[in-house]
């Protein structure tokens, strides 16, 4: 591989810990090119191209931050009570037209644009009324109980960056500046498909011997939570010719190439011959289970990611590995380390050292307590271990077997799924 646009992996390793495999693939990357002008509807889940510069202040006018009246902090500036005569009301979006003169005060709302000649506010429950006139207690302070102009974002400052992903909340903050339109990177197409005389796709009888296809389904609702311009091809049978051109294909149309099955030792697994003639690939064992082999590289301008062909084994390697260089590549920067978080486990688990294993489990919180219970069987075929899941058990490669009782690190799905 070019050590310019590749991962140095030397040759003779026989594995990868999870950490170098990680760090390889994300020093390898670079964000793709290409944006668009989108609505603020159309952008969520979408990631920005460019900064989104605040046009006004916002809030735009000192408003007041609760119900109560607005005063002049000096009439009340010493302990003690002071009867101050009300001479109007400000509501939000209906600002008081007069002004605030000594002795007086405006009743006003939450978000109510402060009077001229106040500069403070009391809380309604913290006054007493009758008629006309409001007593309240001092000292009183400027600034009491105001949300200044600006204190949220100040005219030309960033309120979003470049690289922010759009959720709910900055999707609201692009409204609140009156920003219509906003600049997003284009979507990252994946071109996806299964290998395999085994694999049959749904609606097909099965052949003797043969299984459906889960992975590509699989692989469809991660892309498409990811928000990616997805490519299906299908499930591509066993032959040279075949593989050849599908890769050529997906590689034609593709910013990424994402296989499943083919990258094991095996007498029908051409891929690897097919990768290595096309491309740049690296055909790697990542010492964790399940996922033990992967392959990583390109063919052209297009990257590659072969997964193994077991389903569950399909979703932890695009988990650990795959997500984070999507990202990468949309524009977002990954966190540098998945957040895990103590837990006591509830049962025994098997385990050798010199691997690091991601054991599907249930975490709850209960009284205070966290605990986290495997989901059962958990061989690399048994999809319904990752369905019933809800967290890893991350078992490090120093870890040998855990008893029940003791203390494990469990990486949550929200978040991650």
């Amino acid at each position: 591989m070019s050590t310019s646009t590749q991962p140095a992996v030397a040759a003779s390793r026989t594995a990868l810990s999870v950490d170098e495999a990680r760090q390889s693939i994300h020093s390898a990357l670079t964000p793709i090119r290409g944006w668009e002008r989108v609505a603020i509807r159309d952008a969520l889940g979408r990631i920005l191209a460019d900064d989104v510069i605040a046009p006004h202040n916002v809030p735009a006018h000192d408003n007041s931050a609760m119900d109560g009246y607005a005063v002049r902090s000096n009439d009340a500036a010493a302990p003690g009570t002071t009867a101050l005569k009300i001479v109007g009301t400000a509501f939000a979006g209906t600002a008081f037209s007069g002004q605030v003169g000594s002795a007086q005060a405006v009743r006003i709302m939450t978000g109510a644009m402060i009077p001229h000649g106040a500069d403070c506010v009391v809380p309604q429950e913290f006054v007493q009324v009758e008629g006309e006139t409001v007593t309240v207690t001092g000292p009183l302070k400027p600034g009491q109980n105001l949300r200044r102009a600006g204190e949220d974002l100040a005219k030309d400052a960033p309120a979003l960056s470049a690289g922010t992903r759009v959720g709910p909340a900055e999707l609201g903050l692009i409204a609140s500046l009156g920003v219509a339109e906003v600049t997003v990177r284009r979507r990252l197409r994946v071109a996806f498909f299964s290998t395999g005389d085994e694999v049959a796709s749904i609606g097909k009888p099965l052949a003797p011997g043969q299984i459906y296809d889960s992975n590509r389904y699989t692989l469809f609702g991660v892309l498409t939570r990811l928000g990616c311009e997805l490519i299906d091809m299908g499930v591509i049978p066993d032959r040279p010719e075949a593989l050849e051109t599908a890769f050529a294909d997906a590689a034609a149309s593709a910013d990424v190439i994402l296989t499943s099955g083919g990258v094991s030792v095996g007498e029908a697994d051409f891929i690897k011959d097919m990768m290595a003639r096309m491309g740049e690939v690296d055909f790697w064992k990542l010492n964790i289970k399940p996922g033990r082999p992967m392959a990583f590289g390109r063919i052209g301008t297009t990257w590659l990611f072969g997964l193994p062909g077991n389903p569950v084994a399909v979703m932890v390697t695009f988990y650990q590995f795959v997500q984070d260089a999507l990202l990468t590549l949309m524009g977002v920067e990954p966190l540098p380390e998945r957040p895990t978080h103590p837990a006591r486990c509830l049962a025994d688990i098997r385990k050798m050292p010199g691997r690091r294993e991601y054991v599907r489990a249930i975490f709850r919180q209960e009284n205070g307590e966290a605990t986290v219970q495997p989901t059962g069987a958990q061989g690399s075929g048994v999809l319904r271990s990752m369905s019933d899941a809800n967290c890893f058990i991350v078992l490090p490669e120093s870890r040998e077997s855990v008893t029940a009782g003791e203390t494990v690190e469990v990486q949550m799905f929200d978040g991650l799924i």
